[in-house]
């Protein structure tokens, strides 16, 4: 059979790529021809008309929203790329049996907002932060390289006054930054929407960001801002002679009023007392209560690498940032570098747990760490979890209990060891070094010890 399809991740790092190997492998496997399309940072092994059409399934293992309309009136099976990972062989049955498949609708048979079947509220929620991560990841870093001038340097009135410091930090963090919340409420909106909830979202969560609600603020606006624009646009029946008008002028004006009266008088004021107390509480944490904090940062960033716990904390963490909290960043960074860290060291100190080509895959795992890109833990996840997982969220809870506890701040919400390289970027840099090197041992030794020989393993299978 001819299998076509996507692979989509929001941040479109490592699980887009490992979704479409997993798929192409498992299809392969089972004597069929496959393509799927990586849409990553950019968009690679684009699909023709031609290979959709001729194509006899469509496998969607996407975690974001994608144009549908090229697949219009094929039979599509839809999954979450973390299942396209650990269940790939099954993906493929339930797809050539039509289990859980649906035929993708024409533009004329569908409204303006229904681009997708029904979506729940996390991935509403991850398409904001699909849309928000470059501001953050970009943004963040560029005020980081600032800090290298001197903390103040950026400070016209400081007498450490770069000029270079002070572009940085004005395209990073006045710029960039600064439109955080606007894209996350602008994702979330379009999710629920479509095309035309962007500029209610972005006005909601311009409002959000130049009040004081925050990013809590700007989830919430975004949120009404997707329902309100999809009421009116895409629930409202109007005749065909003034549709175009309507979509144009009547659609914005309704939503972005009734959203920015929300945002206003409703919205405001509960939620900035709600970040106001957390942003408090979070400063004021002494070194036990940091430290289970740091435990919680950890083991949900290694509980599933990436997936809906990993991004829900790291998400969370970022969002605090524009409340100048600093420090739950600086724990996830840590927690989500450290399991595939501790596997590449594990892969070295206990070559016998680990198979010839576990043991060349484990060497990808020290770059991938460095950068912060917990996803390469995941083929070692999925092929050993009973074992793998926990060893992981061992040594993510270490490193972020120390960081937390020791009270580590990051100025820059990615960049991995990289970023450490960076004067003023981390506050208290030995700490964070040893919540690392602390992190990758446990993990290391704790796999060692309950992982079995790979010898046995493969005996095991094989019988």
């Amino acid at each position: 059979m001819k299998i076509v399809g996507v692979t989509a991740c929001p941040t479109g790092i490592a699980h887009t790529y490992m979704a479409a190997e997993k798929l192409q492998s498992a299809a392969e496997a089972g004597g069929h021809l496959a393509k799927f399309e990586t849409q990553g940072a950019k968009t690679e092994n684009i699909l023709t008309k031609e290979e959709i059409s001729n194509a006899d399934i469509i496998i969607l293992g996407v975690d974001k929203q994608i144009d549908m309309d090229r697949f219009a009136g094929k039979t599509v099976k839809k999954v979450s790329t973390s299942r396209a990972i650990k269940e790939s062989d099954k993906v493929i049955e339930e797809a050539i049996a039509g289990n859980g498949t649906f035929v993708v609708q024409t533009s004329n048979e569908k409204s303006n907002g229904d681009q997708t079947e029904n979506k729940g509220l996390y991935n509403h929620f991850m398409n904001g932060v699909n849309y928000m991560l470059p501001f953050v990841i970009a943004g963040g870093i560029l005020i980081a390289m600032s800090f290298a001038f001197g903390i103040e340097a950026s400070d016209p009135t400081s007498d450490s006054y770069n000029v270079i410091a002070a572009a940085l930090s004005q395209i990073g963090g006045d710029t960039a930054f600064a439109l955080m919340v606007p894209a996350l409420a602008a994702g979330i909106s379009v999710s629920i929407a479509g095309k035309s909830g962007f500029a209610p979202g972005i006005v909601a969560g311009m409002l959000a960001s130049s009040g004081t609600s925050g990013f809590l603020g700007g989830m919430l606006g975004g949120l009404l801002a997707g329902y309100a624009t999809d009421l009116v646009a895409n629930k409202v029946r109007v005749k065909k002679s003034v549709a175009a008008i309507y979509q144009l002028i009547i659609v914005p004006l309704a939503a972005i009023t009734v959203v920015g009266f929300a945002m206003i008088f409703i919205v405001e004021t509960p939620v900035a007392w709600l970040l106001n107390s957390l942003t408090e509480f979070l400063n004021g944490l002494g070194e036990t209560s940091g430290l289970v904090f740091g435990l919680l940062i950890g083991i949900m960033m290694a509980a599933d690498m990436g997936g809906p716990i990993n991004k829900s904390i790291s998400t969370f963490s970022i969002g605090l940032m524009s409340a100048g909290v600093n420090a739950p960043i600086a724990a996830c960074m840590m927690a989500g570098m450290t399991p595939p860290l501790g596997i590449a060291l594990a892969a070295l100190v206990f070559k016998n747990k680990f198979t010839e080509e576990e043991r060349t895959s484990g060497k990808s795992c020290w770059i991938l760490g460095a950068s912060y890109i917990t996803e390469g833990a995941i083929p070692f996840a999925v092929a050993d979890p009973i074992r793998v997982i926990p060893s992981l969220m061992a040594g993510s809870a270490v490193a972020g209990a120390i960081s937390m506890s020791a009270g580590v701040q990051s100025m820059a919400p990615h960049g991995g060891i990289w970023v450490m390289l960076i004067p003023n970027v981390i506050t208290n840099l030995p700490m964070y070094i040893l919540a690392m090197v602390a992190g990758t041992l446990v993990t290391c030794f704790t796999l060692g010890f309950l992982k079995k020989p790979a010898e046995e393993r493969l005996n095991t299978v094989k019988n």
